[in-house]
């Protein structure tokens, strides 16, 4: 039934007071864009070049402007939950401008971008209240799928799809009669040998695709173990499909030879068939709503709650007739209805803006003014030898040094670095390589090897810690990791570690934690990652193997240190 109802047919935001109170809100506003826009200029112009220049993350972009409209589509629900401002807030700001700290000092741009999102977070709840945030928290931790993984986890997990997607299209080939077969992520097909490399591992199937699948399950109004599922579909479905794609790319090089995998050919098979992977999300949520009683079913689109629609007739009148004090809704009795009162917005954001927004705006000025000298802050490293005077013989040992290709200098970001093959007096041959940072400040440190080791077809078989024993050239003892990889019946042991400062680490998550330590007590980041590798040969066992390395090893570690000082 319908039933005449007084109600307040003001905004759900409302500024009552004439038009200083709303400039005061712009106001406030504008300087805490501007303080986090100085803040985060280097974070928000690294997200900006990955949504743009990655394809990987080329959804980031879009995902702003989805939490925004959700956001003003859940303006009302905001009004009725929101109790006014919360004290909680300013919590949240000053965890985040902790990380904001740590982040900075550790070179981690991910720490920044989470900051940046905590202080967002936290400026909300100050302004709204925590049932305010609450209404929007999806709309909000939605922002979180623009950021981009971690370095260290997108290498590990593109390496893993390298190899299941490798394996996935072999499995297509040899299903439909191309004989094929893998070695790594290494396709041979005879003639044609097809390398699956990181930009084909997937992953830009699978960051957009889950994204795009807690968008569907947020909209898709049904019992939560189906929009978990439907979250969790994306994982599977985009790995199926980019292994079916990889065994399309084959049939198609088996058919019309080695042209078939590169150009626009390639590029359209990869939208095609992630149209195909977002379709078949799509039939997934179709099948869902088509499973359980017909109550819990839903459409595809956002169903508001019985008290949302109520706001959004009201709201709707309101914006037709400014002028009307009055509205009809679809409403309950009263009487019927004790929770009624809800329905009505509270009144306790009116005028100024919250003094714990207030005071959350006025936590980021010295922050800000912080941030200055952090950023600009100079480094001071030791003098050292650069490597171009490395030695080519050392103690049995004759080297010839080699170079990079450009692309692979442009990505490790080094300031000097080192690549050399020796070889002993026997014949048997190692390979050497070292990087050289003089600052690891954000976007320029050492790439673990675990990410970059299983390239042209080989694999990990194993990767434990070992510790190295001392002898008389060694100046120190070393904890170093070693890596075992396999090529068909080849295999290759690896050692490799980092050298930070006066330490040797093997462990990724200690190098942060003693940059964010060093470059703050002693405003120094400089490092290198030292790599050394040599093939098991005919005949040879791994423990051959690893006392030529650890030989090798006492050999070049006093050498190192005019080149990567302490």
């Amino acid at each position: 039934m319908i039933y005449a109802t007084t109600m307040d047919t003001t905004t759900p935001f409302p500024l009552s007071g004439g038009p200083s109170l709303v400039l005061w809100g712009l106001l406030t506003a504008g300087v805490a864009i501007a303080l986090l826009g100085y803040m985060y200029a280097d974070s928000l112009a690294f997200l900006f070049e990955h949504w743009i220049g990655s394809q990987d993350y080329s959804h980031g972009m879009f995902v702003p402007l989805i939490s925004l409209l959700l956001i003003w589509q859940a303006r009302h629900r905001i009004a009725v939950a929101s109790d006014g401002h919360s004290w909680w807030g300013l919590a949240v700001i000053v965890a985040g401008l902790f990380l904001y700290v740590i982040g900075e000092f550790a070179t981690l741009l991910v720490l920044q971008h989470l900051s940046l999102w905590m202080v967002i977070v936290g400026l909300v709840i100050a302004l709204i209240g925590v049932p305010g945030a609450k209404a929007i928290g999806f709309p909000l931790a939605y922002l979180l799928t623009s950021i981009p993984l971690p370095n260290f986890f997108y290498n590990s997990l593109s390496s893993r799809l390298q190899l299941w997607s490798s394996a996935l299209g072999v499995g297509w080939l040899q299903f439909v009669g191309v004989t094929a077969f893998r070695e790594g992520n290494v396709i041979d097909l005879g003639p044609v040998q097809l390398q699956v490399v990181e930009a084909c591992s997937g992953i830009r199937y699978l960051l957009p695709l889950t994204s795009l699948a807690l968008l569907c399950a947020y909209l898709f109004k049904d019992r939560l173990w189906k929009r978990v599922l439907l979250v969790l579909s994306s994982i599977p479905i985009s790995v199926l499909v980019n292994g079916f794609r990889i065994g399309v790319i084959g049939v198609l090089v088996e058919w019309y030879g080695q042209e078939a995998s590169e150009g626009f050919s390639h590029l359209f098979e990869g939208w095609v068939l992630f149209m195909a992977s977002l379709g078949l999300l799509i039939l997934e949520m179709w099948l869902l709503a088509k499973i359980g009683p017909k109550e819990h079913a839903s459409s595809f689109l956002n169903k508001f709650t019985w008290s949302d629609a109520a706001l959004e007739v009201r709201g709707l009148r309101s914006e037709a007739n400014p002028s009307s004090t009055n509205a009809s809704i679809l409403s309950p009795p009263p009487s019927n209805n004790p929770h009624a009162s809800n329905l009505q917005p509270h009144t306790s954001n009116r005028g100024l803006p919250s003094p714990a927004y207030l005071c959350g705006v006025a936590l980021l000025v010295p922050v800000a003014f912080a941030s200055t000298f952090m950023v600009e802050r100079e480094e001071v490293p030791p003098d050292r030898a650069i490597f171009v005077d490395f030695p080519m013989k050392l103690d049995g040992w004759v080297g010839t040094s080699s170079t990079l290709e450009t692309k692979y200098i442009d990505a490790l970001r080094f300031d000097d670095y080192l690549l050399a093959d020796y070889r002993s007096e026997d014949g048997q041959p190692v390979n050497l390589y070292a990087a050289y940072y003089r600052s690891q400040r954000k976007g320029q440190s050492a790439h673990s090897p675990q990410s970059c080791l299983p390239g042209g077809g080989w694999e990990i078989s194993s990767l434990d810690g070992v510790d190295l024993p001392v002898d008389s050239a060694t100046i120190r003892p070393l904890h170093v990791n070693r890596a075992l990889i396999q090529k068909g019946g080849q295999k290759q042991i690896v050692l490799y570690w980092f050298k930070q400062r006066e330490r040797i680490l093997s462990n990724e998550y200690l190098v942060k934690l003693f940059m964010f330590w060093d470059g703050l007590t002693r405003g120094r980041t400089d490092g290198a990652l030292v790599r050394i590798a040599s093939i098991v040969g005919p005949g040879e066992t791994e423990d051959v193997v690893d006392e030529r390395l650890r030989k090798f090893v006492s050999t070049i570690e006093p050498e190192l240190l005019r080149y990567v000082p302490d």
